[in-house]
């Protein structure tokens, strides 16, 4: 009795044995390993997991190949990655069928536009003088890739290609693609049935179709509509089209978040005075956008892929200049992977940035818009 009261009165419960046959070190590993089946399905999923690895580092670093050339990887044909490949065809891979000697050109302005985007993601750097820089960007890139001016020789948007194509066709269709799905969202949100008929059939058109057909139609049936003697280029094709499919899927999840935004929103804004435009501006649209940060950020990772397409009609994106370089007669059937391994690599490292950065941006809202409420 004695012992039970001191226990009560200390608060402490007694401590509990471990049953018969249980050692402290099995309850210990209980939780992870639960019942005896999961332990077995764990340690089979681990060494699976140490295989793949193990496989993985002996292809890529304990077997592969350094130097050497075509003869050299074809000799050793299957001890592992043929580097050589990548170090021949590197150039080639990045930027296409661009003039070699102007290399230099498009690696300019893919710095450019990269240096642009890291300032653009800074918070402290947002303001109006971010529209001026993206302007200046774009202007510089287009010179240094077309040429005609200070002495630059031109090149054709046929020889353009490779990594540069990639990111104008993503980045551009992406921007130019925000406002215009921005737009369709406001105008099928409108209350004006004319307007709201008009953003219907074009968006549930423009979604109930694959890019393919948009890119094909927009290469191939567009200039059959022209006058005699006008011609489209047929990069600028290619990027509207790009613009009008990335502006209806927009469209629809920026919709969504207008219709999440409470009533009381835009009540307050109306008895605050505030017109459409300035209450969208201002209260409804601010809001939107930070509910759908994570299918916006959705929407452009599958668009910076989805830039591999444009090899349809003729362009050579990024992934088509790699598929290239495995076809030189030189290393076909030598290297058939390595190619692909690094072309993985660059999209996983881009797509893998984009989502790291929505993350901050939704933690950085919502760390605002607490410290907001209460002050």
């Amino acid at each position: 009795m004695a012992n039970l009261t001191d226990t009560a009165i200390l608060g402490t419960a007694p401590r509990e044995r471990p049953p018969q046959g249980e050692s402290n070190g099995f309850k210990l590993l209980k939780p992870y390993i639960g019942t005896p089946f999961n332990a077995v399905m764990t340690f089979a999923c681990l060494w699976l997991i140490y295989r793949m690895v193990a496989g993985a580092w002996g292809w890529l670093v304990t077997r592969a190949i350094v130097e050497g050339g075509p003869q050299t990887c074809k000799a050793a044909a299957g001890a592992g990655a043929c580097w050589p490949f990548l170090a021949a065809k590197l150039r080639f891979m990045v930027f296409g069928f661009y003039p070699y000697d102007e290399h230099w050109r498009p690696a300019l302005a893919v710095l450019l536009f990269l240096g642009a985007m890291i300032v653009s993601m800074i918070p402290r750097f947002w303001s109006q003088r971010l529209l001026w820089l993206w302007l200046t960007v774009v202007v510089a890139c287009g010179v240094l890739m077309y040429g005609g001016l200070f002495g630059l020789s031109v090149v054709n948007t046929t020889s353009w290609g490779g990594l540069p194509l990639s990111f104008m066709l993503s980045s551009v269709g992406l921007a130019f693609g925000f406002v215009l799905g921005v737009l369709l969202a406001l105008a099928r949100s409108s209350k004006l049935p004319a307007i709201q008929v008009i953003a219907v059939v074009f968006i549930e058109m423009v979604r109930g179709v694959p890019l393919v057909s948009i890119l094909f139609m927009a290469s191939v049936m567009l200039p059959l509509f022209m006058p005699d003697g006008v011609t489209i280029d047929k990069l600028l094709r290619a990027q509207v089209a790009i613009i009008i499919f990335a502006g209806a899927y927009i469209a629809e999840t920026v919709r969504g978040g207008l219709q999440a935004v409470p009533k009381g929103q835009h009540e307050a804004a109306a008895a605050l005075g505030l017109g459409y435009w300035l209450s969208m501006r201002k209260i409804v649209l601010p809001q939107a956008l930070k509910i759908v940060i994570p299918p916006l950020v959705n929407i452009f990772i599958g668009f910076f892929q989805d830039t591999t397409l444009v090899t349809i009609i003729g362009l050579l994106d990024f992934l088509d200049t790699v598929r290239s370089a495995m076809r030189d007669p030189a290393w076909q059937g030598i290297a058939v992977l390595e190619g692909y391994v690094f072309a993985a690599l660059v999209y996983a490292v881009f797509s893998y940035g984009m989502g790291s950065y929505s993350r901050f941006i939704e933690r950085r809202l919502k760390t605002d818009h607490s410290h907001g409420r209460s002050g």
